[in-house]
C-alpha cells in the first residue's frame, strides 16, 4: 500500500491521496490545507563579487526558505513532488537552488544548479530550500503553493527577500564605445565611418543603475579641448554642438560623436550630479570621468597596429591632470595596459587616459604602455613622464584660514584650473543650435550651497544671472568668434574665479 501511495504522489499534486494521513477513505476529509513559507534571513548584502551559493556562517549571500503545510493542525501527508516554489517577481537576478547533494541538481562539475522555481517533496509536512542574492539590489519574492487533493484547492504563500540597499545617488559614471570601437576623420578616403555611438554608465554606490531623473537631464558629456577635438561635435536627439545634457534610462546615456577633419583622439568628459542627480539645475556634487575616442584613418584597413601618441609627457605636480594617447590600425575593441608604475596619483583607463594628481617627487618617471586589439595584435611604447615642480608664488592677498576638516575649495572649468589672467576654454559653440553648459566646483564647507556669479557676459547667454545653480544657456549669434567673461563660485567664506572662453562657429579664442 506504501509503495502505491508514493507512485500517486508523483504522477500529479492533484492526485495526492490521504494515505497515511490518520485514516480513512482517499478524499474523505474536508479538513483545509494551509501553507506558510519563512526565511532564515529576510535580508542580504548585494552579491557584486558573484559568489557562489553555499552554506553555513560565511555564506553571506544565501539564505534558507522554509516551507510547512498543515491538514487542520496536523502536518499534511508527505510525499514526492508536494510543494511548487518559484521567484514570483522583483529582481532579475538571485536564484533559488536545492543544495541537497543530489547529483541531478548539480552541474558536471558538481557546482550547484540555479533555478528561478523549484517542486519539493514534503517530510512531516514540511521541506527548505535556498535562495541566493545576485548582483541586483531590490526585493524578491518567493512564493509556495500545495494542492489539497479533496478538492483541488491550491494555498499558497509568499516571503520577501530585500537584496542590498541601493541608494539611488550617483557614484561613478564610465562609458564605451561601439563598434567599430573608433572613427576617422570627417570625409577621409579610406571609407572609415566618421560617427560612433557611445553609452554611459551612471551607478550608485551598490553598482546600481541610478533611478530615471524625474526633472531634467542627469548627465553632462562635453568634448576636452584636447587632440582631434577641432570641429567634433555629439548627437543626442535634436541636440547637436560639444556639450550635451542627456537623460539617462536605467543608468545608461546614449549619445554619438561624430569627428572633425584632424586625426588622433577626442577626450570627452562626463559628468552627473551625486546631490539630486540633475545637472539640468546646476551641478552641486559632481561625479565625473574621461574616456578616449581614437581618430584614425586606418582602423580595419589591415594596417598594423601602432601607437601614435607622444612618447614623452610633462606633467605638474599637484594639480589635476589629463592626457589621452592614441593609436592606428588594428581591429577593435581595443583596450590600454600599462607595464610598470605610473607616478603617484595617476592611472591609466582602459581607453588610453591618464589621469589624476600626482605629489610625486619632481624627476623623469619611465613605464610602458601597450594597447591590444580583437585580433591579439599588440602595440608597445616607452614612455617617459616628466614630473613638475609646481610654481610657488607669494599671495598678494591673505587667504581666509579654515578649519582642518574642510577642504579648499575647488573649481576647474573643463579640466582646466589656469589663473583668472589666463582663460580656460569652454566647449565650442554653433549658432546653428543652443548651447548650455553646467558649472561645478568641490571641496570648501559641502554644508553649505555653491552660489556663482557672472561678469562680462555676452548677451546671448541669457541665463547667466546669479542665482542660477552655475548654468548657463543660450544661442550665439551668427558672425561671433569668440566670447570671454568672469565666473565665480563662492561657498561660504571662500571663493574662485576662472575667465572662460567659447569659440563659436569654428573661430579661435586667442
Amino acid at each position: 500500500m506504501l509503495k502505491i501511495c508514493k507512485i500517486l504522489a508523483v504522477v500529479a499534486l492533484g492526485s495526492l491521496t490521504a494515505c497515511g494521513g490518520g485514516g480513512g477513505s482517499p478524499g474523505s476529509s474536508n479538513q483545509a490545507y494551509t501553507i506558510s513559507v519563512r526565511a532564515a534571513k529576510t535580508q542580504l548584502p548585494i552579491n557584486i563579487a558573484n559568489m557562489p551559493a553555499g552554506l553555513g556562517a560565511y555564506a553571506s549571500y544565501t539564505t534558507t526558505i522554509y516551507v510547512d503545510a498543515r491538514k487542520g493542525s496536523d502536518p499534511i501527508p508527505g510525499g514526492e513532488n508536494i510543494f511548487g516554489c518559484n521567484l514570483a517577481g522583483g529582481l532579475d537576478s538571485g536564484a533559488l537552488y536545492y543544495l541537497d547533494g543530489d547529483e541531478a541538481h548539480e552541474d558536471d562539475n558538481g557546482n550547484p544548479l540555479a533555478y528561478r522555481s523549484v517542486t519539493l517533496g514534503a517530510n512531516s509536512g514540511g521541506a527548505s530550500f535556498h535562495f541566493h542574492s545576485g548582483n541586483q539590489a531590490g526585493t524578491a519574492r518567493i512564493t509556495c503553493s500545495v494542492t489539497n487533493p479533496a478538492d483541488n484547492r491550491v494555498s499558497s504563500a509568499s516571503v520577501d527577500i530585500v537584496v542590498g540597499a541601493a541608494t539611488g545617488k550617483p557614484a561613478n559614471v564610465i562609458a564605451t564605445t561601439m563598434a567599430p570601437y573608433s572613427i576617422g576623420s570627417r570625409l577621409n578616403g579610406s571609407l572609415v565611418p566618421d560617427n560612433v555611438g557611445i553609452q554611459a554608465f551612471v551607478r550608485d554606490d551598490a553598482n546600481q543603475p541610478v533611478p530615471n531623473p524625474t526633472g531634467g537631464a542627469n548627465l553632462q558629456v562635453s568634448i576636452r579641448s584636447f587632440g582631434a577635438y577641432a570641429g567634433a561635435r555629439l548627437l543626442s536627439g535634436n541636440q547637436s554642438g560639444s556639450v550635451l545634457q542627456v537623460r539617462t534610462i536605467s543608468g545608461v546615456g546614449t549619445i554619438s560623436l561624430s569627428s572633425g577633419t584632424d586625426t588622433g583622439v577626442i577626450l570627452l568628459e562626463y559628468v552627473t550630479d551625486r546631490f539630486d542627480n540633475d545637472v539640468s539645475n546646476g551641478i552641486q556634487d559632481p561625479v565625473a570621468s574621461l574616456h578616449a575616442v581614437n581618430v584614425s584613418n586606418m582602423i580595419g584597413t589591415g594596417q598594423p597596429l601602432v601607437i601614435t601618441s607622444s612618447s614623452t609627457i610633462s606633467v605638474p605636480s599637484g594639480i589635476s591632470f589629463a592626457y589621452a594617447l592614441s593609436f592606428q590600425g588594428g581591429v577593435g575593441p581595443y583596450n590600454w595596459s600599462l607595464i610598470g608604475a605610473l607616478p603617484a596619483g595617476l592611472t591609466l583607463s582602459g581607453s588610453g587616459v591618464i589621469t589624476g594628481t600626482t605629489s610625486a617627487p619632481a624627476g623623469d618617471y619611465n613605464v610602458v604602455v601597450q594597447v591590444s586589439d580583437a585580433a591579439g595584435a599588440i602595440a608597445v611604447q616607452n614612455l617617459k613622464i616628466t614630473v613638475v615642480a609646481p610654481t610657488v608664488t607669494t599671495p598678494t592677498t591673505p587667504t581666509t584660514p579654515t578649519t582642518p576638516a574642510i577642504g579648499p575649495l575647488v573649481f576647474t572649468v573643463n579640466g582646466c584650473s589656469s589663473d583668472v589672467g589666463t582663460a580656460c576654454p569652454l566647449p565650442a559653440a554653433s549658432s546653428t543650435g543652443s548651447y548650455s553648459y553646467a558649472f561645478s566646483a568641490t571641496g570648501g564647507d559641502t554644508t553649505k550651497p555653491v552660489t556663482w556669479v557672472f561678469s562680462g557676459v555676452p548677451a546671448w547667454l541669457t541665463s547667466a544671472t546669479a542665482g542660477n545653480n552655475g548654468v548657463i544657456t543660450g544661442t550665439p549669434p551668427a558672425g561671433a568668434a569668440c566670447d570671454r567673461f568672469l565666473v565665480t563660485a563662492t561657498r561660504d567664506t571662500m571663493s574662485v574665479t576662472r575667465q572662460v572662453s567659447i569659440a563659436i562657429d569654428g573661430g579661435t579664442c586667442p
